[in-house]
């Protein structure tokens, strides 16, 4: 069975996050999303928040993709699972040199863990958690950057009626 791990904050998914899943389901019999709880990043959205809207995205693909929380090593946290590969996407050239630089230091971790890039379909390059962090600040349009299930939950809970 080929397991593979989406780590990420997910602050929140975007379309980006979802389309990547969604291809990488193409390539894996598992995946897990790894929401990552990471102490020194301040979260717009709680883990369980964050959990449940990718849980409820993810409700009719549940006996394939599984969402966990995750706090640590990437490699330690895939090893602990059984997972054999790392699923990463990539929008940019910043986005590789990042993640290359990302990659050695797993491979110097575990080298028998795989990373796997994809690449962004066009439509999703510019779409970043942090960017739809701030159009949610500034109560802006959400449509076409997040699922319908968050976008519907943000609106009416961050966005109430005049």
């Amino acid at each position: 069975m080929k397991k593979a791990l989406f780590p990420g904050t997910f602050d929140p998914i975007t379309l980006g996050h979802t389309e990547i899943i969604e291809r990488g389901l193409q390539l894996f019999d598992e995946i897990i999303i790894g929401v990552g709880v990471n102490s020194a990043k301040q979260t717009m959205f709680s883990l369980e928040q964050r959990i449940l809207w990718i849980q409820e995205y993810f409700l009719n693909q549940s006996h394939k993709v599984k969402v966990l929380p995750f706090e640590g090593l990437t490699v330690e946290f895939a090893k602990k699972h059984g997972i054999q590969f790392l699923l990463r996407g990539l929008r940019s050239a910043p986005d590789f040199e990042y993640e290359k630089h990302i990659f050695l230091l797993n491979k110097h971790l575990d080298e028998k863990i795989e990373t796997i890039f994809l690449v962004s379909d066009t439509q999703y390059i510019g779409i970043s958690s942090t960017l739809v962090r701030e159009i949610i600040k500034y109560h802006g349009k959400l449509e076409g950057l997040v699922p319908l299930n968050i976008l519907n939950s943000i609106y009416r809970t961050l966005y109430p009626p005049k």
